[in-house]
């Protein structure tokens, strides 16, 4: 009998102490529930401050409306890109580094990789694999002492490359991502110019309060669709648009928020429309190619007008987009509509089109009279309508 009481002693002592153990976990991820919940590699202010030499101007590599980007080392040799973001988040810093992590498990060879974070104090840091080739609006579009020449084939792997990881984002990103800041400083390029978009996560961790021009809309000026711009309306649609203006300026190799064309100063996809309207598209291709192919030039400058049509029914979504830049086709010039455009005025407002009308004639089709908005959805069917051989 007492050994059986003894017994039952000793198996309560022992669920006594595993409730303990239990309970005293418990209460060390309430107290450091970052460490628990985070698997994100965390930086220390110092250990970046150390690794990009106080972030000397020297190891600057650019800059943005998110924040400015330096050059590091890390202790361990690795060189990494180091981005101190420019703006605070409204977010607590667990729900921040919540979405950190998040983003950090989003892999894709199109996408730049995020490697770790800081957060400390008044700092949000986040630090990415370094990119050799720097950014396209550098290498493509910068000044002459940076630019490196790319043939066609290297500017065509860069446009399927970009589109494949927009694909991504927007079709098998759990949860789906739409970047909202697609243009050539945001295209970084590895030691083969392979393309990654870098920034993708930055909308989702900024969804409120960041702006890149002074609207309500976040994005970059040549860049915008005019929905966004003007209406606040984002959509995926919104990348389609800033894609295609991405691939004029590669094709053309002219920025669009710089370059002006003709007597009337149009912007880069108003030109590209003037030249198809007068059948002269090949005339936008960058002087710097030497040899490309006609065929497939004419192909991805269409591709790029569907993408930038005003209203954004009309445009395709991007699997459409990456279809008709890996296959050979014909495509349906018939279903083309006129592209939207959203400048500046001199008053900071925005508005505009190619008529120049004002901003809520915006979508008017100058062919039919009927507002864009009205049409059907995109389908495919209507543009490509044969497969070529290959």
């Amino acid at each position: 009998m007492n050994l059986a009481i003894r017994h039952i002693t000793m198996i309560k002592n022992c669920f006594g102490a595993l409730n303990w153990c239990r309970g005293r976990d418990d209460s060390d991820t309430a107290e450091k529930p970052q460490e628990q919940v985070i698997a994100t590699k965390q930086f220390t202010y110092n250990s970046l401050r150390s690794a990009t030499r106080d972030f000397h101007p020297s190891s600057k590599l650019g800059g943005g409306g998110y924040g400015v980007v330096h050059k590091g080392v890390l202790r361990d040799g690795t060189p990494v890109a180091i981005k101190s973001l420019s703006v605070e988040s409204k977010q607590g810093t667990r729900e921040f580094m919540t979405e950190i992590d998040m983003i950090s498990n989003i892999r894709h060879p199109n996408l730049v990789g995020l490697v770790g974070c800081c957060v400390e104090g008044s700092h949000r840091i986040l630090v990415y694999e370094f990119l050799e080739n720097n950014s396209l609006a550098s290498s493509l579009l910068g000044s002459k002492s940076k630019y490196v020449a790319l043939d066609w084939p290297k500017r065509a792997a860069i446009c399927r490359g970009t589109a494949s990881g927009l694909v991504f984002l927007h079709d098998e990103a759990q949860p789906n991502i739409v970047h909202r800041d697609i243009k050539a400083s945001n295209i970084l390029l590895d030691e083969n110019f392979s393309p990654k978009i870098g920034d993708f996560g930055l909308a989702k961790l900024f969804p409120d309060n960041v702006t890149h021009v002074s609207t309500r809309v976040a994005g970059t000026v040549g860049y915008l669709a005019p929905e966004y711009a003007l209406l606040g309306q984002l959509t995926k649609k919104a990348d389609v648009y800033s894609f295609g203006v991405l691939m004029l300026e590669i094709i053309s190799g002219k920025s669009s928020s710089k370059a002006a064309f003709g007597d009337n100063l149009l912007v880069l996809v108003e030109w590209a429309w003037k030249l198809k309207e007068e059948n002269r598209l090949l005339d936008m291709v960058d002087p710097e190619l030497a040899e490309f192919d006609e065929m497939e030039v004419f192909r991805f400058i269409k591709v790029a007008l569907f993408c930038t049509q005003a209203a954004a029914q009309n445009r395709p979504n991007m699997k459409q987009v990456m279809e008709m830049l890996s296959k050979e086709v014909h495509i349906n010039e018939k279903a083309l509509t006129e592209p939207g455009i959203y400048r500046w005025h001199s008053s900071g407002k925005m508005g505009g089109s190619l008529n120049e009308t004002p901003s809520s004639q915006l979508f008017k089709n100058k062919k039919t009279g009927m507002p864009h908005e009205n049409s059907t959805n995109f389908s495919s069917n209507d543009v490509v309508t044969e497969m070529l051989p290959r």
